[in-house]
């Protein structure tokens, strides 16, 4: 592996990285775009940053890479489906280097890691493919069109405000016939958490906020590739059970993968005789016969191509020899 050093975002380094001498006005495009024509504002991205940066400073922070690092293996095995070499690859929202760990050289020619969290990315183990890191918003590409060969993220975009925006950037960014393959947790990511705080707050507090971030629905994934202008979609999930002693496990284990809910409209405050009727509230309802408690994440996996004249094309509507009312009989003659 060739280890190139992180790579700040401003910095006059990155503008060769691209090779292109309109690079600082593109960005400035991006900028402009991203963050004055965007209605959508979820979530507070200078808290998650700050909570990412407290993930990477525990001393034992790789105990809290177990989902991720399933995550991303899952990823990479729907990758290795795909019989092509990718000379240039983007991870987008990297972390500590996830997907890089599973990649091997005869895969990918030059993985560019882009994180927003550079503390994450110093912890990267070594690995054989070769790299780049970048320090950046994953909110916006800094990247030329057409440049690379393969786009992946690995649970990162659930956390992403514009991603309509962003997976309009990717497509944008991608060669033509290049992928895009990405993997986000779905809306019933920690149901049993959500509805373990939201009775226990109806309880004690007459009310509830939100203390889990919200998450994409399945059903929106295919639109949102659409819309972005991806084809030859593909989308499936997986259903990841883990289970914890008690809730409170569960919610340091989150904190410890910097998964803490960074919405805007999050309750700030979680009152101790709160959250101990909601662990009972999880242990009666969801909890598991020797004492521990099941929590789900669900994953939504998702594939989209950007157009090329090389992809097979649908024929044209009416050009069947048979009418689907006479399938049946076609069956029939050829048993």
């Amino acid at each position: 592996m060739i280890k190139y050093g992180i790579i700040g975002f401003n910095s006059q380094k990155i503008y060769n990285l691209v090779s292109s001498s309109k690079y600082g006005k593109r960005v400035c495009m991006w900028s402009h775009r991203c963050f004055t024509t965007s209605q959508m504002n979820i979530f507070d991205r200078k808290t998650k940053l700050q909570q990412k940066r407290i993930a990477a400073n525990y001393p034992d922070h790789h105990l809290y890479d177990y989902l991720r690092d399933e995550v991303a293996e899952r990823v990479i095995d729907r990758m290795a489906d795909i019989a092509r070499f990718f000379p240039t690859a983007l991870d987008l929202g990297a972390g500590k280097g996830y997907l890089a760990n599973h990649i091997a050289q005869d895969e990918v020619g030059k993985l560019y890691q882009l994180e927003s969290c550079k503390d994450m990315l110093e912890l990267q183990k070594a690995n054989d493919v070769e790299t780049y890191d970048i320090v950046g918003n994953e909110e916006i590409l800094p990247f030329e069109e057409n440049y690379f060969d393969l786009v992946l993220s690995s649970l990162s975009l659930h956390w992403i405000n514009d991603l309509p925006g962003v997976l309009a950037q990717v497509k944008n960014c991608l060669k033509s016939d290049g992928v895009f393959l990405g993997a986000i947790f779905g809306s019933d990511t920690l149901f049993e958490l959500r509805c373990s705080l939201q009775l226990a707050e109806i309880e004690r507090e007459g009310g509830f906020g939100q203390h889990i971030s919200p998450f994409t629905e399945m059903r929106d994934v295919g639109s949102l590739l659409q819309r972005a202008g991806l084809n030859l979609t593909t989308i499936d999930y997986d259903e990841i059970t883990i289970d914890y002693p008690s809730m409170f496990e569960l919610m340091h284990d989150l904190k410890g993968m910097g998964e803490n809910n960074a919405a805007w409209r999050r309750k700030p405050v979680l009152h101790r005789d709160t959250m101990m009727a909601a662990a009972s509230i999880y242990k009666e309802m969801y909890g598991n016969d020797d004492g521990s408690i099941p929590a789900t994440f669900q994953v939504l996996y998702m594939i989209g191509w950007k157009p090329s004249d090389s992809q097979a094309k649908p024929l044209e509507r009416g050009s069947g020899a048979v009418n689907l009312k006479d399938l049946d009989k076609v069956i029939k003659s050829n048993n």
